[in-house]
């Protein structure tokens, strides 16, 4: 499994990085490699994803899942590149995503003095 993540604009360079992550089958991280891409383009991820595979995978490998965020350039460069593969987003980027979303939600309804203590876990 890997983990492959594209920030944008953070670093010093103002490019974006796509960064790979692999995953043991015992939870252990390892960085395999990254990338400063000219744009966040599908070609450009395409082709640093061509690189990472000809790099680290041999022919006749199976890579099986792909943890992402909801990068849409990202995710269809995963279909184009890896065809057989899983694509899955990263629980950290669906929480975030929830407890933003819950939050207007909830604070719409506490202005209308509906809900008291309704965020639990997500406050």
């Amino acid at each position: 499994m890997f983990l492959i993540d594209n920030t944008y604009k953070i670093n010093r360079y103002k490019l974006p990085l796509l960064d790979f992550i692999g995953v043991t089958p015992a939870g252990m991280t390892f960085s395999t490699g990254f990338a400063y891409l000219e744009g966040e383009r599908l070609n450009n991820m395409v082709w640093a994803l061509e690189r990472f595979q000809g790099l680290f995978l041999r022919r006749d490998a199976f890579l099986g899942v792909i943890v992402t965020d909801r990068d849409l350039a990202l995710m269809n460069a995963v279909k184009t590149v890896f065809p057989e593969c899983t694509n899955l987003w990263c629980w950290f980027y669906i929480n975030k995503n929830v407890k933003a979303k819950c939050k207007s939600l909830i604070g719409q309804k506490k202005r209308m003095g509906v809900c008291d203590g309704c965020l639990g876990e997500f406050g």
